[in-house]
């Protein structure tokens, strides 16, 4: 177990990095990612404090993050969830790509690695000593996993140049050079490793692309292009507070000749196994598993901000805000039931792995681009004018010139000025800023397209229970003859 100075000690390398226009020199100094580093930090040293009880043993002894926990029993996924629930709660759910997200995928891919085997002995042996590296180092993984959009109509291999998504670029003795780019390395700029695979379907010819590996964040030729920060000259967190503490950072990532060493090589130009590795092994479910978790976290703290500012403009006594307020909890209700429930008929399969049960688990999944949105309708509505009336930052409120027109013109019936622009500001945070702009987009697509997550619950719902139920009682009747019709 590593400390959040620990954490950051182990960015000060060569990483190549450009936002703005510039290289940055040292993102641990940079203001476009310091409030995030700040809190992936503080989630170590909460991981690190033993009154968290966010370490377990593993099977060779040691002691580990709870996120990088292979899931063998619902106790196994229970003890995960209250982990993640830890995490989850201490930044709101607003972090979508925290250090447990990938954890949760190389967790699952280590304890299937006879999956990986169908490639060689070699892949299945690359899987666990990566899985059990990144484990006992605590190291902060993230992954690109998307091609770049350029013509989604064609296969990668049918574009005009071939390497603008990932691929081989050169086979060598002592591993393999990849050359392209990749898309979303969400918190990519602040973490120690890349995953990159691909989890969009292939197609025959696109063997180069076909391939999975895990990349040190400084390895030569490795280039992140970071979109606009939105923590980044903002005046203070009073005025945003989830900007400049969860602004995790999103990336195009760009292999320019990039030397991946044989062992850290997971697939090769298989194109079954790059499909498989996501779902034949738990990692799909148990990496979603973490997701809702958060989700479930996120919709929680949003609907106590709707609850509070709905109190304190005292119009919580409205059947109408009530209607409302009973709407969300309806919404928040249902997500965190499935999340529960997925866990609570949890399979386990022949391996002695457990997973998440995919009906309740890609239920929700398959509903979530609605659920926020719809969420967040609902705090625009009851927020109304009063995140838009606010002072434009916290100097107003303090300097000697207007300190005494905000306190006495902006408040609630039972709270002071700071306390109402506080909370409306945090309010703002989610349904304004570019910040929340970023995070409606994200739950929405974070999982693919509508059709793609809703086609994870077509395949998982189990639909021959329901088509039974409408057998069985079709057949407890049958065509009456002439003489029996009335």
């Amino acid at each position: 177990m590593r400390t959040g100075q620990q954490y950051k000690d182990s960015l000060k390398d060569n990483r190549c990095i450009y936002i703005g226009g510039e290289r940055v020199q040292d993102v641990t100094t940079h203001p476009a990612f310091t409030g995030i580093i700040d809190t992936v930090a503080g989630l170590y040293d909460i991981a690190a404090d033993p009154k968290n009880k966010m370490t377990y043993v593993t099977e060779d002894g040691m002691i580990a993050n709870k996120i990088y926990m292979i899931p063998r029993s619902r106790e196994d996924l229970q003890e995960r969830r209250e982990a993640i629930t830890t995490w989850a709660e201490a930044t709101c759910g607003f972090v979508g790509r925290s250090p447990d997200h990938v954890a949760s995928f190389l967790a699952s891919f280590a304890g299937a690695a006879h999956v990986f085997e169908r490639g060689g002995q070699r892949f299945k042996d690359n899987v666990v000593n990566f899985y059990k590296f990144a484990r006992d180092n605590d190291l902060y993984v993230s992954y690109v996993i998307i091609p770049q959009q350029v013509d989604r109509s064609k296969a990668a291999h049918e574009l005009d140049e071939k390497y603008v998504a990932m691929a081989v670029y050169e086979e060598r003795e002592d591993g393999i050079v990849v050359r392209g780019s990749q898309m979303l390395g969400t918190g990519s700029a602040v973490s120690n490793y890349l995953f990159c695979s691909v989890i969009s379907p292939l197609r025959p010819g696109d063997e180069d692309y076909a391939i999975s590996f895990a990349v040190p964040m400084d390895a030569p030729g490795l280039k992140l292009y970071a979109r606009p920060s939105y923590a980044q000259d903002k005046p203070s967190t009073f005025d945003y507070p989830l900007s400049t503490q969860f602004d995790e950072s999103d990336s195009f990532v760009v292999f320019d000749d990039v030397f991946i060493p044989w062992e850290h090589v997971f697939v090769y130009k298989n194109i079954d196994l790059v499909r498989a590795q996501f779902h034949e092994t738990p990692a799909h479910a148990v990496g979603n598993n973490q997701a809702q978790i958060r989700f479930a976290t996120k919709l929680k703290f949003v609907i106590g901000v709707a609850r509070k500012m709905a109190e304190m403009n005292g119009t919580d006594k409205f059947p109408q805000v009530q209607e409302k307020l009973g709407e969300l909890a309806s919404i928040a209700s249902t997500v965190e039931g499935m999340m529960l429930a997925s866990e609570y008929q949890c399979i386990q399969d022949e391996h002695g792995l457990v997973r998440p049960n995919p009906r309740f688990l890609y239920g929700i999944v398959g509903m979530q681009d609605t659920i926020y949105t719809s969420v967040i309708k609902i705090l625009r509505e009851l927020a109304g004018g009063g995140v838009l009336q606010g002072p434009s930052t916290y100097r107003e409120m303090i300097h000697p010139e207007t300190a005494a027109d905000i306190a006495k013109y902006i408040r609630g019936g039972n709270v002071d000025s700071t306390q109402k622009i506080q909370l409306f500001k945090l309010a703002w945070d989610i349904v304004g800023s570019e910040f929340g702009g970023r995070h409606q987009q994200y739950e929405m697509f974070y999982n693919g397209a509508p059709f793609v997550v809703k086609g994870y619950s077509f395949r998982n719902y189990g639909y021959q229970e329901a088509v039974k139920l409408v057998e069985r009682f079709l057949g407890s009747y049958q065509l009456p003859h002439d003489h029996e019709r009335k």
